[in-house]
C-alpha cells in the first residue's frame, strides 16, 4: 500500500509533494486524476489507520503522520466570512475570493445532513444552508447531543448574541452548532487520509513514502539566473535520499514547517540564510515573516467553597457543573473504568467518543463591550504614527483589519468545551466540568519563525510577539469579561458552581483565581489554538510575499507553497476547511484549469 524507499530513491516523478497532510493529500490525489503523471507524496510520519487514539477528543500527537492536522484536530468545520476570504483578492491575488472558495471547497465538503427527527429535537434547519453533500469529506453532527448543549447555546442568546443566519453561506456571526468532520455511518473522524488517500490508494501513479523527513529542496541555476527546483532530499530511516521533479516540487508541510525547509534550501531573508549557513540561492525576504495565529484563554468561572466561616479553598471548583446536570463531559475518561465504558460505547455509535465541540459564536467587539468605538479610534491612531516602522505590505493588511473593526466584523470567538480547561488548577477525579474559551480571531500582532541552524533537525525559533500590539490584549481582555459574565446568565449559571460569594470576601482569599483581574489573566495564561499562517504569505513580492496568486514562490520556476502558510491575513474561523479549499484550488491551478 506505501511504497518502499527502494521504489522511491533516486528515482523521478512528475510532482513531489513535501507533506502528506490536509493539502499535501488533497493535491496529491487531484493531481494523480491525471493517469499520466506521477505522483509522489514525502510524508515525516507514519500512516496511523485504525489507530484508537485518532478520535474526536483530546488530541494526544503533533500533526506529523499521514492526514496533518485532520489526523489530531478538533474536528470543527467552520467557515470565514465572505469578506474576509476576498481580502486575500484585495491583497494582490486575483481568483481567491469566495466565489472560488465555495466552489473549490464543496468538492471536498460531504455533509450528512441530520434526520427529521434530529432537527425538530435540536432546533436546526438546512433548508437554505449553502453546503455540499457530494464530496469525499464526511461532515455531520455527532452521534450524541447532550440536552446541556441547548443551555449553552440560549445562555449566549441571553447575554445579547444573536443565532448566525447562514454560518455556511459567507455570514457566520452568531451562535451555532459546528458540525464536524465525523462519519456518522462508522461513528470515527473522517479526515484528509480518509477523504483523499483511501480512497485512491490502489492508482499506480499515486506513491506515498512514510517516515520521509524533508531536509531540502536541491535547486538549479540557468545561464540567465532562474532557480529551478530539481529534487527534494530527504532522510529515511539511516539514511539521506534524493529524489527528482520532472514538472514541480510543492512544499505542503506547515506554516511552521514550510519556511523552514524554504531557508534550509536557501530561500529566504538574506540575514537568516547567512546566519544559518544556508546556500544563498533567493533572497526573499518575506519568508518566516508575518505569523499570525488565532490566541485563547480560558475563562474560569463560579466560586471556591466555604463552610462556618472556614474557607476551603477547592481551586479546580471553578467550572464545575452541579450534580445534578446531566451532561457526560470529557472529564470522565480520566477515570479508566470509564474510559473503558465509553470506548465499547464508541462502536454503537453512543457515549463520549461521539460526542464533540458544539456550541461557538462568532461576535464583532461591539458585541461584548461598549468601548469598542473608543478602542477602534486608538487604534487607528497609533497604527497612522508607527506607519513609517511597519515592513512592507503590513499596512496594507492594517487598513483591512481596521475596516473590519468600523464594521463590526466578528473576530471575537467563543467556544465551549464540554471539560476542564480553567487555569492553572488541575481537574478533580470524578467531577465535570464545562469551559468557555475566548478567542482573538483578528490579531494585529505579527510574528517571526526563522532557523536556528543549518541542521534540519534544529527545529527553527519562533516569537508570536503577543500582544506586541497593545489591541490585541485590549480586545482580549473585554471578551474575557464578557464570557465570564455569561456565566452569571441563567441557565448556564444554575448548571455551575456552588453559588456566588461576595467580593468583601472574595478579597480575604490569597488565591485570585477567576477574579484575578482580566488583563493579567490573560497575559499569564493566553495560548495557542494553534492556528498559526501567513508565514509563506501570497502577496506581491515587493510588499512581503513569498508566494504568488498561483502559489509559485518568488524567484524559482517550479517550486510552489500549498498549505495553509500562503494565507496573507488571518480570518474569523478555524481554518481546516480554508486549507481543503486552498488545495482544491491549487490543484485547478497546477494543472492549468483554473481561471481567474
Amino acid at each position: 500500500m506505501f511504497a518502499t524507499i527502494h521504489q522511491v530513491a533516486n528515482r523521478s516523478f512528475d510532482y513531489v509533494i513535501c507533506g502528506g497532510g490536509t493539502a499535501g493529500l488533497t493535491l496529491a490525489a487531484r493531481l494523480s486524476e491525471d493517469p499520466n503523471v506521477t505522483v509522489l507524496v514525502l510524508e515525516a510520519g507514519g500512516a496511523n489507520l485504525n489507530d484508537w487514539s485518532i478520535r474526536e477528543l483530546n488530541p494526544l500527537r503533533e500533526g506529523k503522520g499521514l492526514g496533518g492536522s485532520t489526523q489530531i484536530n478538533y474536528m470543527s468545520w467552520t467557515k470565514p466570512p465572505a469578506n474576509e476570504i476576498d481580502a486575500f483578492e484585495r491583497l494582490g491575488n486575483p481568483g481567491w475570493n469566495w466565489e472560488n472558495h465555495q466552489k473549490y471547497v464543496k468538492r471536498t465538503e460531504g455533509f450528512v445532513v441530520p434526520g427529521a427527527e434530529m432537527q425538530k429535537r435540536n432546533g436546526l434547519s438546512f433548508d437554505t444552508v449553502d453546503i455540499s453533500t457530494d464530496g469525499p469529506l464526511k461532515i455531520a453532527y455527532p452521534g450524541t447531543i447532550e440536552e446541556a448543549e441547548l443551555k449553552i447555546q440560549e445562555t449566549f442568546i441571553n447575554g445579547g448574541i444573536s443565532v448566525a443566519p447562514c454560518p455556511f453561506n459567507g455570514d457566520p456571526e452568531g451562535a451555532y452548532w459546528c458540525p464536524s468532520t465525523y462519519d456518522p455511518t462508522t461513528h470515527t473522524r473522517s479526515y484528509a487520509t480518509t477523504a483523499f488517500y483511501v480512497p485512491n490508494e490502489d492508482r499506480k501513479n499515486l506513491i506515498v513514502l512514510l517516515d520521509a523527513y524533508v531536509t531540502r529542496i536541491i535547486t538549479k541555476r540557468s545561464t540567465a539566473g532562474a532557480v529551478s527546483a530539481k529534487g527534494a532530499e530527504f532522510e529515511h530511516e539511516d539514511g539521506t535520499y534524493v529524489v527528482n521533479a520532472r514538472a514541480e516540487i510543492i512544499l505542503s508541510a506547515g506554516s511552521l514547517k514550510s519556511p523552514h525547509i524554504l531557508e534550509l534550501s536557501g530561500i529566504g531573508r538574506r540575514e537568516v540564510l547567512e546566519r544559518i549557513g544556508a546556500p544563498f540561492n533567493v533572497n526573499l525576504p518575506g519568508v518566516g515573516e508575518n505569523l499570525q495565529d488565532h490566541i485563547v484563554v480560558a475563562a474560569a468561572f463560579g466560586a471556591p467553597s466555604f463552610s462556618s466561616n472556614i474557607f476551603v479553598i477547592r481551586k479546580s471548583r471553578f467550572s464545575e457543573l452541579r450534580d445534578e446536570v446531566e451532561w457526560e463531559t470529557a472529564d470522565l475518561l480520566r477515570d479508566p473504568v470509564l474510559e473503558a465504558k465509553h470506548h465499547k460505547l464508541h462502536a454503537q455509535g453512543e457515549g463520549i467518543y461521539t460526542t464533540n465541540i458544539l456550541n461557538m459564536a462568532f461576535v464583532s467587539l461591539a458585541t461584548v463591550t461598549d468601548k469598542s468605538d473608543i478602542l477602534y479610534e486608538a487604534t487607528k491612531t497609533k497604527i497612522a504614527e508607527n506607519a513609517h516602522t511597519y515592513p512592507p505590505g503590513l499596512m496594507d493588511q492594517y487598513e483591512i483589519q481596521l475596516e473590519r473593526m468600523q464594521q463590526r466584523a466578528p473576530g471575537c470567538e467563543i467556544i465551549c468545551i464540554p471539560g476542564f480547561m480553567s487555569v492553572p488548577n488541575p481537574p478533580e477525579m470524578g467531577k465535570r466540568y464545562v469551559s468557555l474559551c475566548a478567542v482573538l480571531d483578528h490579531p494585529f500582532s505579527r510574528g517571526v519563525i526563522h532557523s536556528k541552524s543549518a541542521n534540519p533537525h534544529d527545529e527553527p525559533d519562533i516569537d508570536p510577539r503577543y500582544f506586541e500590539q497593545e489591541i490585541d490584549l485590549d480586545i482580549l481582555t473585554e471578551l474575557l469579561k464578557f464570557v465570564r459574565g455569561l456565566a452569571n446568565l441563567a441557565p448556564l449559571k444554575d448548571m455551575i458552581g456552588v453559588g456566588h460569594i461576595p467580593r468583601s470576601i472574595l478579597s480575604a482569599i490569597s488565591y485570585a483565581g477567576p477574579y484575578m483581574p482580566a488583563p493579567a489573566h490573560v497575559k499569564q495564561f493566553v495560548g495557542t489554538i494553534p492556528h498559526a499562517t501567513s508565514t509563506c504569505s501570497m502577496l506581491p513580492r515587493e510588499r512581503g510575499g513569498v508566494v504568488d496568486s498561483s502559489l509559485k514562490v518568488y524567484g524559482t520556476t517550479n517550486l510552489r507553497v500549498v498549505d495553509l502558510s500562503v494565507v496573507p491575513l488571518i480570518f474569523a474561523a478555524h481554518p481546516m476547511e480554508t486549507v481543503f479549499a486552498i488545495a482544491e484550488q491549487a490543484a485547478d491551478i497546477i494543472k492549468g484549469t483554473f481561471s481567474a
